[in-house]
């Protein structure tokens, strides 16, 4: 990643962290004006927790004094804990409104004397630096937005090889994918493929599951086949200064999206960085848990016919392969 945009985002939650304390501050200050008796509270208890800390260290025998400082301490909690009931305000009013409650707006968490990004400063150079436009405005795409009245409710399965309708299999579908986040920390729960035509609802389904995977505090890499083979190899032939943490990334994000596979330009060396993407995040390496969706306007045969037998296989095995089928819902909007 960007060592500047890294920089850049660490000055943005530095601003956030300093403006949420600078808030709470304000809260209390309003809080001590309405209720005196609170503030004085609050000074008494410091000035307590001072003196017993002095008086351990400088007479630790003087434990009736010390026990006296610690009752009187209880009790002017009670008072305050009584006080705040009767305004209705609980002790979350005491702590910063942080927008990452997990790193508290520094972009770090620590963890066995270990400090690592945040997921959520991880997701926000994902998106600066890879996503871009691929996945903005994400918050826009909803399951609650996603109509179902635009799907046939006809059979034909003459035409879509297929004994339901175009509107039952959407339905099918979008309970395979809500399965899929309920389940997404289920190393069992299986990868997707999102395999038919253009129009259908293949882009719109991976956004809207992108959305709730997000809200759950994982990070999501959102890549068009063509581009992510295509950066994939340049590293590995030193191009383009591209270092190892992209590669990594692609590995180790909690959900993959590479979309549009086939329409790239395949050769040997692509098949095997793919086979070694797809087979990777299968094992969930390093008791990490990964999931990828892919989405295909190519067939099943088609899959077969272009990509080596271990990469198909990989598909049957561990992807619930979802076949879109209908018109194209755009046209279907526009005519409306």
């Amino acid at each position: 990643m960007s060592e500047s945009t890294l920089k850049t985002l660490l000055k943005e939650y530095e601003q956030k962290k300093l403006k949420a304390e600078i808030e709470l501050d304000k809260r209390v200050e309003n809080l001590y004006k309405e209720n005196p008796r609170l503030e004085q509270i609050d000074k008494e208890i410091n000035n307590f927790a001072i003196n017993t800390a002095k008086l351990i260290i400088s007479s630790p025998n003087s434990t009736e004094y010390i026990n006296d400082l610690k009752k009187k301490t209880e009790e002017l909690k009670l008072e305050k804990s009584k006080i705040l009931k009767k305004i209705n305000i609980t002790e979350d009013f005491f702590v910063p409104k942080y927008e990452c409650e997990i790193c508290k707006d520094t972009g770090y968490v620590h963890s066995n004397f270990n400090s690592s990004l945040c997921n959520c400063i991880k997701q926000k150079l994902f998106n600066l630096e890879y996503n871009k436009s691929n996945i903005s405005n994400i918050q826009d795409y909803d399951f609650k937005n996603f109509s179902l009245d635009v799907y046939s409710d006809s059979v034909d399965e003459k035409l879509y090889k297929s004994n339901i309708s175009p509107k039952q299999n959407i339905i099918n579908i979008k309970e395979i994918c809500e399965n899929f986040i309920d389940n997404f920390d289920d190393s069992t729960e299986k990868n997707l493929l999102f395999i038919g035509n253009t129009g259908l609802g293949k882009t719109y389904l991976s956004s809207c599951i992108a959305n709730e995977i997000l809200k759950k505090g994982k990070t999501v890499l959102y890549q068009t086949a063509s581009v992510m083979l295509d950066t994939i190899l340049d590293y590995r032939f030193g191009k383009a200064n591209i270092s190892k943490e992209v590669y990594d990334n692609i590995l180790e994000v909690d959900l993959l999206i590479i979309d549009d596979l086939g329409t790239e330009c395949m050769n040997s060396m692509k098949y095997t960085e793919l086979f070694d993407i797809i087979n990777t995040r299968i094992l969930n390496q390093n008791n990490h848990i990964t999931k990828t969706i892919i989405s295909t306007n190519l067939n099943l045969q088609n899959i077969k016919d272009t990509y080596d037998e271990r990469i198909f296989s990989r598909f049957v095995g561990n992807y619930n392969i979802c076949r879109f089928f209908g018109e194209d819902i755009r046209f279907k909007k526009l005519n409306n």
